[in-house]
Order: C-alpha cells, then structure tokens, then sequence
C-alpha cells in the first residue's frame, strides 16, 4: 500500500451497496462514479443480472460498489436468483446507496424495496436520479415524501446521467463510512474478468437493438478469448443462447443483419475496453426455456 493510505485513522473505507428498482440509473450513476464503464446499460429495467463490484478510490477513502440487479417482484426462477443476488449485497454492505428515478417512480416496487430495508440497521443514503427531467416543484415533493417514509442518513438529489450532484453524493457517502484501511490496490477498478465484461457488452446490445421479449431470453457465453499476432489483436467467439425457434431468426435478421449490427457495436465498445484491436464472432443458440432451468441458469453464470 502506498503512503498516502496511512495513518488508517485518517481513512475511510467500506463496501456499498447500490440498491434499486429496475431502471433507475445505479449502473449509469456506478460508471460516472468510477469515471469507467464496467456495468452496462439500457433503457430497458432488468439490464443487470449480476453483482458488479466497482473501486473507486479517493485520497481520504476507498469505496467498495456493489452494482445490484433491480428489486421487484420476481415470479420466476431466473428473476428470483436476480432479486436474491440483490438483497445479498445489501446483507453483506457497510453502506447502502439507494437510488430512485424521480422522472418515472415504480411505487410499488420502491415500497417493496424500502419495507426489505427496515429490518436492517446500516446507514442508508437516499439518491433521487434524474432530476434533470422533473420540475423543481415535483422535486421537492418526492424529497419530502420520501424523508417521512425512511430514516435516511441523507438524501441527495442527482442526475447520473449529467453528472449533476454526483461529487455530492460521494462526499455524503464518505462522511457515512467507517474508518478503516483500503481493501484493493490503487489500480483495481473492478473484479470481474474481461470475459465477463466481454459478454456483457454483447448482451447490452441485444438489450439495445432488439425488442419485445428477446432481451430478457438472452444469455451470453464466451467460448474463445485469445491474442493473435503478438498481441496485436484478440479474437474472442461467444455465443447468443435464446429460448425460442423464433427468436433465433429475430436475432440473426434478414441475411444475418441484425446479428452483424449486434457484432459491431459490441466489438467497438470491446476494442475500447482493451485497447487493442478485436476479431469477433458470434453464434446463436437455442436453449429451450433456459430461463426455468436452474442447471442452465447456474451454466449461465447466474
């Protein structure tokens, strides 16, 4: 560790999680935070699946994120693991970051999420995102409804997208964490792998080229991540597993249109990721009802 971590006294570090209903900017705001992109987004709710952790580091703390999975009422096996993962980051949090869209509210699913909270007693921060779309009147009307609903340590408003109040809220997340030594080296970012990261960004553009229900049937795999050339470049194959018949041809498109825009706005952000030139090809799989299967779901990562 370096010298500018001690004393220990003088520092402050803790794992936070970001919780949330799907939809409500936790992985735009994580990303803005971190000043890097490790968790993909859309504008569809459910683009997370999994727990994304993220370390951002500041001279006076390190703050450890949890990126969570939306909080809703799941129904089936797949969504049920996703909400679980969720409130297992939250159980295992110094921390918890909750934000809320302030733009288009999910009541009933906000107030799922705040009654999961009462039972615990760590500091909750509250941020209402997207402030940048809703007059000040109804601002200042969700910042008082939502003070009489829950103790909350502090409430902040903020646009993740913009970057309006975000340096705000880091600063009221700091002042809540305990003191304590830094848990990664100054260069970690994230702790997933690049193949993670890899099909994750496929998988944000199935979320952001095709509708209807393809998204939420789609899982990615990477079967094939090497260097070529010295390192000039990596080829990496993996494959688009869905659920139906008739989902593969939507994905593949007339003469393979759709999949080839899929392939070249995952490689473009892969490249930037990396840093290096990419070769990429992807396949498509049907795996019937994946979404029922627990064996499938665990295969998947999930």
């Amino acid at each position: 560790m370096t010298d500018k971590y001690q004393p220990y006294s003088d520092f402050k570090s803790g794992y936070i999680a970001i919780a949330g209903t799907p939809n409500a900017g936790k992985s735009t705001l994580l990303n803005r935070m971190l000043g890097e992109k490790i968790s993909i987004t859309s504008k569809k709710p459910q683009t997370t699946r999994n727990r994304i952790l993220g370390v951002l580091h500041r001279p006076e703390a390190q703050m450890v994120f949890f990126d969570t999975p939306g909080v809703f009422h799941a129904k089936d096996k797949l969504n049920t693991r996703i909400v679980d993962t969720a409130f297992s980051a939250v159980a295992d949090a110094d921390l918890i970051l909750v934000v809320i869209d302030v733009a288009q509210p999910d009541i009933e699913a906000e107030r799922f999420l705040v009654k999961r909270l009462q039972d615990q007693s760590k500091p909750v921060i509250l941020a209402l995102n997207k402030i940048d779309l809703v007059e000040t009147s109804g601002l200042l009307e969700s910042i008082d409804t939502w003070a009489k609903t829950y103790q909350f340590r502090d409430v902040v408003p903020i646009s993740a997208k913009k970057g309006i109040q975000v340096n705000e809220l880091i600063l009221a997340m700091v002042s809540a964490l305990p003191q304590g030594p830094p848990y990664f080296p100054e260069d970690t970012l994230t702790d997933v792998s690049e193949r993670f990261l890899v099909a994750e960004m496929i998988r944000e553009q199935v979320f952001r080229l095709t509708g209807e229900e393809i998204p939420y049937a789609t899982a990615v795999t990477v079967d094939a991540f090497k260097e070529k050339n010295k390192g000039n470049q990596v080829k990496i194959e993996a494959t688009i597993h869905l659920e139906r018949d008739s989902q593969k041809g939507i994905v593949i498109g007339k003469g393979g249109s759709k999949l080839k825009q899929i392939g070249v706005q995952s490689r473009e952000q892969i490249e930037h990721m990396l840093g290096t030139k990419v070769y990429l090809k992807l396949f498509v799989r049907v795996q019937k009802n994946w979404r029922k299967d627990t064996r499938a779901i665990r295969r998947f990562g999930y």
